[in-house]
C-alpha cells in the first residue's frame, strides 16, 4: 500500500514530526455543542476560511478564489465522506526544515465513525502556501473500506482571459506541459504509468488566471502514485489531488496521506514550481551539483543514426571543435543490443579496446566523450534476459513492462542484482573506457510500473516505483567515483521529468521536443524545478521550429546542441531524412556558428533565470529575462509582432538596449521608462546594460 494504516499514537507522533514540530496541548474530546463554527487560517496572503462542515473557502490577499468545497474527502464503499463537523482547532508556533511558522490543528468527525485529523501549517518564508498532514482514523466499532481520497480539491473561478494549466505528469502522446484552459480540458494527471512505459513526473499541478493562480503538490521524499486533476468547469477551473488505492481501515486505525500543499500565487506556474523545488531540496531531495563541463556546447553523432561509423564521426570532430562544440555524444548503435551492452565487433573489432581508443581519439581532438545508454531495458534473445529472467519487472499478472521504441522489456529498478549490474557497467564506461559522461536515454526511465516478481522478496509492489531515485543516485554515485566531474544526462524521452530523480542527474535535455514552444517551456520548468542557473540543453536544434530555432535555446539560457552531419549525411539512413537532410551546409554554418559564438560570449545558461517577471500564459509577446553579470537579457517570441514592449527587472539608473543577435542599438531605458516599440518576426533578443557602471 502507498498509504500508511497507523495506530492513533503512531499517527499523532507523525504528525509531529513532519513538515513542523510544535508544541501545543493534546487535543481532548469536547462536546459537540462546543464545537467550533469554523476556523480562519491566513497568513496575509493565502486565507483558508473554514466553516463547521470542514468546507475550504480559499482567498488571496483579502479576495475570494474559490467556493466552497470540501477539504478532504474519503471515498468508501459506501460513498463519499465529505462533510465533517469540526470538534477542535488549536494553533501554535512551528519550527521545522522550513522554518519558522504557526501550525493550526483541526480535528472533525463524520458521525462518529471516521475523524479527519488536519495539520495546516503556514511558513515565514513561503507565504502563500500551506502545508497539510492529513489523517482518517476509524473511530467506529466496524471496519472502513476505504476506495480512494480526495484533498485540496478547488474551483478556481472564473476570470476574464480564462485560464491556463502545468501538468506535472507524463503521457505517451507526449503533449504540452504548458497548456491554455479550454472548455472540455480535463486531464487526470496520474503519477504512475500512463502506458507500459510513459509515466511519472513532477507532482504538482497549478492552475491561473491572469491575477491568481493556485497549485496543489505532494512533498514526500518519494513519488507516489496520486494524481492531481485539472478540468475546466462552467464557471471555473477544477484542481485538486486525489488517490485511488483501496484501504480497509479496521476500528481504531488511521490512513496517513502524503504531506501536501495549497499555494495561491501571482504570475504562471513559475514561482509554485520554484517553492516546491525549495522546500524539497529543506526536506533532503535536490540536484547535485553542477560541474562546469555541464555548460558546454553538444554536438552528438545521432545524425548518422544507428548504423555510424567510427570514420563518420572522426570525419566530423573537427568541424564541431571548430564551431565552439564541445561535447561529442556518441548515440545508439555502438552496442549489440540494449541489456548486453557487449561493444558491436563489427564497429569496434577489438571490443572494449578499440571503444576505448574511440574515446581518446576524441579526447585527442579537443573535445569531451558522451556515450548513450538506456538503463533498464533488456531485449528479447540477449544474453541477460536468458541468464538472469530474474531481474524482470512483473506486473500483478506475471507479465513483462513493455518498453515499445525498442520492443524490449523494463528491470526492476529496486532489486539489488539490477542496482549492481548497472554500477559495473557504468564503471566500466567512465572509469575503464575513459568516457566523460553518459547519456541516460529512453522514455522508460521515468517510473516503473509496480513489481510483483516474488524473486525480489519486495515489502510491497510499490517499491519499485518509489526507489526508482535511488537506482539513478547509485548510477550518479558510481560515475563521479571514476570521474568527479562526470556527466550524468537523464533524458526520459517526451516525459514530464520526475523531479525525485534529478538527484540522480547534473543536466538535463528538453528530451525530444515536439516544437519550439516546447524547448522554452521545458526550460522554464527546468529552471524552476532546479535552480535559475540549471544546466539545461535545448536538445538537437534539428527538432525546433524550422530545425533551426537557436533562438529559443538561447533566450531561455539553455545550452545549444546540434546533431549536425559533416561534409555528407549518411549514406543509407534508417529513417527518411528531412528535406535537406542533416549536414551542415555553408548557409547552416555560418549561423550555427554565430549562436555557438553568441552563447560563448554570454553564456546564459550560468545565469540567474528570472522566472517570475513575466506570464508565459498572459503576457504578449512570450518573454523570458535573464541577469547576467550586471546586465539584463531579455527574450521575445511571437510569430509576428509589431506593438510595444515591457523590460520588466529593470534596477536604478538607465539602461543602454542592444539587439543581441543584430548588434544594432534600440535605445535606452529606466524602471520607470521599460516599455520599447518593437518590429520582428519570430524573436527578438534585447540586452539590457547598465550605463556607466550602475549595478541592475
Amino acid at each position: 500500500m502507498p498509504w500508511n494504516i497507523v495506530t492513533r499514537r503512531t499517527m499523532l507522533r507523525s504528525l509531529m514530526a513532519s513538515g513542523a514540530i510544535v508544541a501545543t496541548p493534546a487535543l481532548g474530546t469536547r462536546a459537540w455543542a462546543a464545537a467550533p463554527a469554523g476556523a480562519r487560517i491566513s497568513d496575509g496572503v493565502l486565507t483558508i476560511d473554514l466553516d463547521a462542515q470542514l468546507r475550504a473557502h480559499l482567498l488571496h490577499d483579502g479576495r475570494a478564489i474559490t467556493p466552497a468545497t470540501p477539504i478532504a474527502t474519503l471515498l468508501t464503499n459506501r460513498g463519499a465522506i465529505d462533510r465533517f463537523l469540526l470538534l477542535d482547532h488549536t494553533q501554535a508556533a512551528a519550527e521545522g526544515p522550513h522554518g519558522p511558522g504557526r501550525q493550526h490543528r483541526i480535528r472533525a468527525t463524520a458521525s462518529g465513525g471516521v475523524e479527519l485529523e488536519l495539520g495546516i501549517t503556514l511558513f515565514d518564508r513561503y507565504p502563500g502556501l500551506a502545508l497539510y498532514e492529513t489523517h482518517f482514523r476509524n473511530t467506529g466499532s466496524a471496519p472502513v473500506q476505504a476506495t480512494g481520497w480526495k484533498l485540496a480539491t478547488h474551483e478556481l473561478l472564473a476570470a476574464p482571459g480564462g485560464a491556463w494549466s502545468f501538468s506535472g505528469a507524463s503521457h505517451p502522446d507526449r503533449r504540452d506541459w504548458v497548456q491554455r484552459v479550454k472548455p472540455g480540458f480535463d486531464q487526470r494527471n496520474f503519477m504512475g504509468m500512463n502506458s507500459s512505459d510513459y509515466g511519472g513526473g513532477t507532482p504538482v499541478a497549478v492552475a491561473w488566471r491572469r491575477d491568481v493562480g493556485l497549485a496543489v503538490g505532494h512533498v514526500d521524499t518519494v513519488p507516489r502514485l496520486i494524481s492531481l486533476p485539472i478540468a475546466a468547469r462552467p464557471n471555473s477551473t477544477s484542481i485538486g489531488m486525489s488517490g485511488d488505492e483501496a484501504v480497509r481501515l479496521a476500528p481504531g486505525e488511521a490512513l496517513t496521506l502524503p504531506a501536501s500543499f495549497v499555494m495561491a500565487h501571482v504570475g504562471d506556474y513559475f514561482r509554485p514550481l520554484d517553492a516546491y523545488r525549495r522546500m524539497m531540496a529543506e526536506r533532503g531531495v535536490a540536484a547535485p551539483k553542477i560541474p562546469e563541463s555541464s555548460y558546454a556546447p553538444i554536438w552528438c553523432a545521432w545524425g548518422y543514426e544507428r548504423n555510424f561509423t567510427p570514420e563518420q564521426v572522426y570525419g566530423t570532430l573537427p568541424k564541431a571543435k571548430e564551431l565552439g562544440f564541445e561535447w561529442a555524444v556518441i548515440d545508439d548503435g555502438w552496442q549489440t543490443a540494449e541489456g548486453d551492452w557487449h561493444v558491436d565487433r563489427k564497429r569496434f573489432p577489438r571490443g572494449g579496446a578499440d571503444i576505448k581508443a574511440f574515446a581518446d581519439r576524441i579526447k585527442a581532438d579537443g573535445m569531451r566523450p558522451r556515450l548513450w545508454l538506456a538503463p533498464l531495458a533488456v531485449d528479447p534473445g540477449t544474453d541477460l534476459l536468458r541468464d538472469r529472467p530474474d531481474m524482470l519487472l512483473l506486473d500483478r499478472s506475471g507479465a513483462r513492462q513493455k518498453v515499445t521504441w525498442w520492443d524490449a522489456f523494463t528491470l526492476c529498478p529496486a532489486y539489488q542484482p539490477v542496482i549492481d549490474y548497472h554500477r559495473e557497467l557504468v564503471r566500466r564506461i567512465i572509469g575503464e573506457w575513459g568516457f566523460e559522461g553518459l547519456k541516460l536515454d529512453g522514455q522508460h526511465l521515468n517510473a516503473v510500473a509496480p513489481c510483483y516478481n516474488p524473486a525480489h522478496n519486495h515489502a510491497r509492489p510499490e517499491e519499485s516505483y518509489e526507489k526508482l531515485q535511488d537506482f539513478w543516485k547509485a548510477l550518479y554515485d558510481e560515475a563521479v567515483a571514476s570521474n568527479p566531474n562526470a556527466i550524468m544526462e537523464l533524458c526520459p524521452c517526451g516525459d514530464s521529468f520526475a523531479f525525485h530523480n534529478l538527484i540522480g542527474t547534473n543536466t538535463t535535455p528538453a528530451s525530444d521536443p515536439l516544437s519550439s514552444w516546447q524547448v522554452r517551456t521545458k526550460g522554464k520548468t527546468f529552471k524552476a524545478l532546479m535552480g535559475p542557473s540549471a544546466p539545461y540543453a535545448g536538445d538537437h536544434v534539428e527538432l525546433s521550429d524550422g530545425r533551426n530555432d537557436f533562438a529559443s535555446t538561447y533566450g531561455i539560457g539553455a545550452i545549444p546542441s546540434t546533431k549536425f552531419t559533416w561534409p555528407a549525411d549518411t549514406p543509407n539512413p534508417t529513417d527518411k531524412l528531412p528535406p535537406g537532410g542533416y549536414v551542415l551546409t555553408p548557409a547552416k554554418e555560418a549561423m550555427w556558428r554565430k549562436w555557438i559564438d553568441l552563447y560563448r560570449a554570454n553564456m546564459l545558461a550560468k545565469g540567474d533565470y528570472l522566472g517570475g517577471l513575466y506570464d508565459i500564459g498572459f503576457d504578449k509577446p512570450e518573454a523570458h529575462a535573464i541577469a547576467k553579470d550586471g546586465a539584463l537579457h531579455y527574450a521575445f517570441y511571437a510569430d509576428t509582432w509589431d506593438g510595444p514592449i515591457e523590460l520588466r527587472g529593470l534596477g536604478k539608473g538607465r539602461y543602454t538596449l542592444t539587439d543581441a543577435f543584430t548588434g544594432a542599438v534600440l535605445g535606452t531605458a529606466a524602471r520607470g521608462a521599460n516599455s520599447l516599440r518593437a518590429s520582428f518576426q519570430r524573436f527578438l533578443l534585447v540586452r539590457a546594460t547598465p550605463m556607466g557602471g550602475t549595478p541592475a
